[in-house]
């Protein structure tokens, strides 16, 4: 089904990407996985394509496009490729608007070329050790000393962690104020104080960069502070919606690419003298999942719609999340079955897709706190 969002000018973009995913990164995918992160040519070469600025103006070398569909196309086709590609989401989706939304005219010269150009990699440091993704009970500090801030704490499941060059990074400079507390610093991987932890080993998606990370007496100058004291809680529920639908969309593809791949399966596979596609049994199955990842794709489509026109709500955000995440963890055990064991065995892509498929409930609020949200929509 032709879905309407698309022109003829995102078709051209989508074939470029896909070339570059399937002629490129899938035959060195496996020793990414090995490495657990990309290497460093990766995200150069997906600068050299115009893959990391695409929102970013062009006075600083990106596209200057101020659509999300590009980067919509990106996350569909690493999964269509069967490659996750979470650590790009993370520069592209989550950490650029930041760089785009509240940074100064001296930060957006000194930042946005190094992160067009692959010569930086982003991240966001939220979550800690002893607060999970809890804002209000962040305990990194930042204390103010004449035109620097003194940063000691820690932070843990950052994603690109191990990688990145500038993280931005959440912060107590008011410990009394709450929530009005919080604020934002762009802290460098060079900084005298600032360590990478372990890399951190995870069930799924064994090829994104996932670390802790330390701050013990960082000097983080005033000037790399984003937005004012105090409004990082502000500028950190901004983007949520964003960081949301990205999810969706990568959920929602995962799930469409796992009913291909288990449809060409099924086709080859024999069993009792005939095709396991030639049961009922599989039919129905395979059938029932594709309606779900119809609906699935027609509410995230809508969702999208809403958001290049800057009316996604968080509500609306939160409903796309939490039904395009549980569709993935549906239809891909569903998909798993019909492989009988082999669906538990690694070499075979549905049981990748298994075990990358079950962060997606939790990460950037967990179907939990979705919940919480539509229901404080209806006024529950």
């Amino acid at each position: 089904m032709k879905r309407a969002l698309f022109s003829a000018e995102h078709d051209d973009f989508r074939r470029v990407v896909r070339k570059f995913y399937r002629e490129e990164l899938v035959p060195q995918y496996s020793e990414w996985e090995l490495a657990g992160r990309p290497p460093r040519e990766f995200w150069k070469r997906a600068a050299d394509l115009g893959l990391l600025g695409i929102q970013v103006p062009e006075a600083y070398g990106g596209a200057g496009v101020e659509s999300f569909l590009c980067n919509v196309i990106l996350t569909e086709e690493s999964q269509s490729a069967g490659i996750a590609l979470g650590g790009l989401r993370v520069h592209t989706d989550i950490c650029m608007p930041y760089f785009l939304r509240y940074t100064t005219a001296e930060q957006k010269a000194c930042w946005l070329p190094r992160l067009v150009s692959g010569d930086a990699v982003a991240a966001l440091a939220m979550s800690e050790p002893g607060a999970g993704s809890d804002l209000k009970a962040l305990s990194t500090r930042a204390v103010r000393d004449g035109d620097h801030y003194i940063v000691n704490g820690a932070k843990t499941f950052i994603s690109n962690g191990s990688t990145a060059d500038l993280i931005i990074t959440a912060v107590k400079t008011d410990p009394d104020a709450g929530r009005n507390g919080l604020s934002l610093l762009v802290i460098e991987g060079d900084m005298p104080g600032f360590e990478r932890g372990r890399r951190l080993e995870k069930v799924g998606l064994k090829a994104q960069d996932l670390a802790e990370l330390s701050f013990t007496d960082v000097r983080v100058p005033v000037a790399n502070r984003l937005g004012a004291e105090g409004v990082g809680f502000e500028c950190l529920t901004a983007n949520l919606a964003q960081e949301r639908l990205s999810i969706a969309v990568n959920s929602q593809a995962a799930a469409a690419q796992a009913i291909r791949t288990t449809v060409e399966y099924v086709k080859g596979r024999a069993a009792f003298g005939t095709t396991v596609a030639s049961f009922q049994n599989t039919k129905f199955e395979l059938a029932a999942c594709a309606a779900e990842v119809e609906a699935g794709q027609a509410l995230l489509d809508k969702a999208l719609a809403a958001h290049e026109l800057g009316e996604l709500t968080g509500a609306d955000a939160a409903a796309v999340k939490l039904f395009c995440t549980e569709l993935q963890g549906r239809v891909v055990d569903r998909c798993l079955q019909l492989y009988g064991g082999y669906g538990y065995m690694l070499e075979y892509p549905i049981a990748r897709a298994y075990a990358d498929a079950r962060v997606s409930r939790i990460y950037a609020g967990s179907s939990e706190v979705m919940k919480v949200i539509i229901a404080r929509s209806l006024g529950l």
